[in-house]
């Protein structure tokens, strides 16, 4: 599994109303993605950034999505570019289900 984490990182115009906005109004895309396990949208009002952070089946899956017409897309709608690194996941713990 692999892991992605997507930086917006703010310079004093953090928008909490459009973080929080593209979150809710981008859910639905996320939902049944092929080859995508889990995605968070979280927000750090104090440090000014806001990071998702996605779980993908495998590395390829990951490409596939962050495409450069992904990376313009998603500068448009937070208004910064994103800082998007990989990282190798070597266990999943979920406790939700109890």
């Amino acid at each position: 599994m692999i892991g992605a984490k997507v930086t917006f990182n703010y310079d004093g115009d953090f928008d909490r109303a459009r973080v929080v906005g593209v979150a809710h109004n981008a859910r639905g895309m996320f939902e049944g993605m092929a080859g995508l396990r889990f995605k968070f949208f979280t927000f750090d009002e104090k440090q000014q950034r806001a990071t998702n952070f996605y779980v993908w089946d495998s590395q390829e899956a990951a490409a596939r999505f962050f495409s450069d017409e992904l990376r313009e897309r998603v500068t448009e709608l937070y208004g910064v570019a994103p800082a998007i690194e990989f990282v190798e996941i070597a266990e999943i713990v979920d406790n939700s289900a109890l």
